[in-house]
């Protein structure tokens, strides 16, 4: 008896000792993928505050050898002279009236051809998704090629619609929609077709109300997307009068002699950045919540 009370104990105490290892090792790991995720934080939002911090100097001061991580002297005036310099009125103008019918022209395009290869039948329909596919994987720099030889023969140069038609459609949103329209089950299409609600009506009265939440993402997606853009409406447009935000930031703030005010460049992007800042503050759950529905059937 004494033995077996002796083992119990001994046994009783490895177990301790393997719930507090246990522990400590939790502890442990945690702590260095807190560790881990706040290093990563600091990597992403520095930048960030770099901008801020920069908008907010004089020019002397950000040309300082030993740069400074505050502001001796704030500079409010940086940002009333970056609206001035780069006329940003113009500028939001034209992005936003590209930005919004780029976006509702390619929701119609997506949500038409994404209801075709999701439920309606004709011959080539597989084949013709998958060729689709494929043009994912072309590199977007030879798509940028060919556009801009086209659009030039076409005589679209310097106007909004070269900025708006060659990439209204989009099929990564076409895909995305598709999958969140399989998921629908079919049988409410059959039952609606017996009842003889047309295609049209029952895309506009089922799917869509159904698929809300990944199109707002499509949505906010393609803004973001008209927002960011610079490469391909700085290679079509050559005048101020159709210049989007992001490349009249580029060249508002350089003199004759090839100098730029960061300081007031920083301030002008650090507004153009706002609008993008509160979009993803406030819609990112739309955002995870409609790219998260996708992909599950196919």
């Amino acid at each position: 008896m004494a033995d077996k009370k002796i083992m119990t104990t001994m046994h009783e105490k490895d177990m301790q000792k393997v719930t507090v290892t246990q522990k400590i090792t939790k502890v442990i790991v945690q702590f260095l993928l807190y560790a881990f995720l706040c290093t990563m934080a600091l990597i992403i939002v520095f930048p960030f505050y770099w901008m801020i911090i920069s908008s907010l100097k004089s020019t002397v001061e950000y040309r300082l050898p030993i740069p400074t991580l505050f502001p001796q002297e704030i500079m409010w005036g940086n940002y009333i002279e970056a609206f001035t310099a780069a006329n940003l009125g113009k500028l939001f103008m034209n992005t936003v009236y590209v930005g919004v019918v780029s976006t509702i022209l390619s929701l119609v395009i997506t949500v038409l051809s994404a209801f075709a290869f999701a439920r309606l039948e004709f011959k080539g329909k597989n084949a013709l998704f998958a060729a689709l596919l494929a043009t994912m994987m072309i590199p977007g720099e030879l798509f940028t090629i060919t556009n801009y030889v086209t659009v030039t023969k076409f005589g679209w140069l310097d106007s909004y619609t070269v900025l708006i038609v060659p990439f209204l459609v989009s099929v990564f949103y076409i895909y995305l929609l598709r999958q969140n329209f399989l998921q629908i089950p079919n049988e409410l299409y059959l039952a609606a077709k017996v009842d003889g609600t047309t295609d049209l009506k029952y895309l506009w009265k089922v799917m869509i109300p159904l698929s809300l939440p990944n199109l707002i993402s499509i949505t906010i997606l393609k803004m973001m997307g008209a927002w960011n853009s610079y490469v391909w409406p700085r290679l079509v447009t050559s005048t101020d009068d159709y210049r989007l935000i992001t490349n009249g930031l580029r060249d508002a703030f350089t003199d004759m002699s090839g100098q730029a005010n960061i300081p007031v460049q920083m301030a002008a992007v650090t507004v153009v950045s706002i609008p993008l800042f509160l979009v993803f503050i406030f819609l990112r759950k739309y955002i995870m919540k409609g790219v998260s529905r996708s992909g599950i059937k196919g």
